[in-house]
């Protein structure tokens, strides 16, 4: 702008001063000399706004480059390794897997096929095996309690590098995934909660199919007594009186 002020005042006193000369000496044009000053400002006007230009695509490109930043932080490797060991203790329970065939088979194995045809040592091998499932059970549960809870400590320190992480986030792409990793760590803790309530209702449910079981144990081992001749009292010879 300071140098569109001066042109213009070259200008200015250039055709002011211009005076027609009729000598033999060469004539300086001052109008023409002004209008070219004029035309250099206005390019030399047109290079500022280029430039200027040039800088706001510049400011937009660095812009850009933060919003295409990546988030120097994943907690996915922490998330996966945790939801694994969980995972781990779920297959490893003890007797009754958690499948389908496996339910329908061995319940129908322990806990359905009672009847009073069965012999005694029948129907206590049966029931040492509910006894084993339901103990099982109980022990499973507490497993994937303690697991549940040993990933506490892990998922705060990630919920505490994420939310700082969100905070010092340069740009659009650091911020969303920021908040996918949050949603992931909400997951992962939404299966543990869902792990400790499987595993808690397999182990009230196998000591309530217990319990069935063994009322029909009882009414299988009634029958099996009644089903012995009464008892005939008789003569009892106690001492030998050699008659």
């Amino acid at each position: 702008m300071k140098r569109l002020v001066l042109l213009y005042g070259i200008v200015s006193v250039l055709s002011l001063s211009a005076i027609p000369a009729r000598a033999q000496w060469a004539v300086f044009d001052g109008a023409n000399f002004g209008q070219n000053v004029l035309q250099a400002a206005r390019a030399l006007q047109q290079i500022d706004n280029q430039i200027a230009s040039l800088a706001n695509q510049a400011q937009m490109l660095v812009n850009q480059a933060k919003n295409l930043a990546s988030l120097p932080l994943s907690t996915l490797s922490t998330l996966q390794s945790t939801i694994s060991q969980t995972m781990a203790l779920l297959t490893q329970a003890q007797n009754i897997a958690y499948s389908v065939h496996s339910v329908e088979q061995q319940y129908q194995q322990a806990y359905t096929s009672i009847s009073s045809g069965m012999s005694d040592s029948a129907l206590f091998s049966q029931a040492q095996t509910r006894w084993r499932n339901a103990v099982g059970g109980f022990e499973d549960a507490l497993k994937t309690q303690a697991q549940v809870v040993g990933n506490i400590p892990s998922d705060s320190s990630a919920m505490t590098q994420l939310v700082s992480a969100s905070q010092s986030s340069s740009g659009a792409l650091q911020a969303a995934q920021a908040g996918n990793q949050f949603l992931a760590l909400q997951s992962r803790q939404l299966s543990d909660v869902i792990a400790v309530l499987s595993a808690n209702g397999r182990a009230a449910d196998l000591q309530q199919a217990r319990e069935a079981a063994a009322e029909a144990e009882g009414q299988a081992q009634y029958e099996h007594f009644a089903q012995h001749d009464a008892y005939v009292p008789g003569a009892v010879s106690v001492f030998n009186d050699g008659n």
